[in-house]
């Protein structure tokens, strides 16, 4: 186990389940850019009390990600997953456009008070997507 993996599941057990599904979502989020193979290198940046941040990037793509997905330390805790608005589609315009709102870039982000399936599947095709623009796959 490296010590990304180590850092989430350390994260995690100290995560409550509650009905909204956000725990589960994060790690299933966790699982699909887990799952990109090599050419995506993760990270994951906690700021107790705040939010903590799992990043994913392609080394030489010139960004230094294409997908932060945010866990938001609120009452439950929620998600928000952002991409830069130039990589990514939003054919149903779920997401909420944030100018600057991503390393001072424009940004999509994806706000999850409830991790449902249909929520989770919609941004998962925007993992994709992100990841092919990014030249991961």
């Amino acid at each position: 186990m490296n010590e990304v993996t180590a850092a989430i599941e350390a994260f995690v057990d100290t995560w409550a389940e509650s009905p909204d599904g956000n725990k589960q979502g994060f790690l299933r989020l966790h699982g699909v850019l887990a799952g990109m193979g090599d050419a995506v290198v993760l990270s994951f940046h906690p700021r107790p009390g705040v939010t903590s941040s799992l990043r994913a990037a392609v080394p030489g793509h010139g960004r230094s990600l294409f997908v932060m997905v945010d866990v938001i330390e609120d009452q439950p805790r929620w998600l928000s997953v952002c991409f830069f608005a130039d990589m990514i589609t939003d054919p149903e315009e779920r997401g909420a456009f944030v100018p600057g709102g991503l390393q001072g870039e424009d940004a999509v982000c994806f706000d999850l008070d409830a991790c449902t399936e249909e929520a989770l599947a919609y941004v998962m095709l925007r993992l994709e997507e992100a990841c092919r623009a990014a030249g991961g796959r």
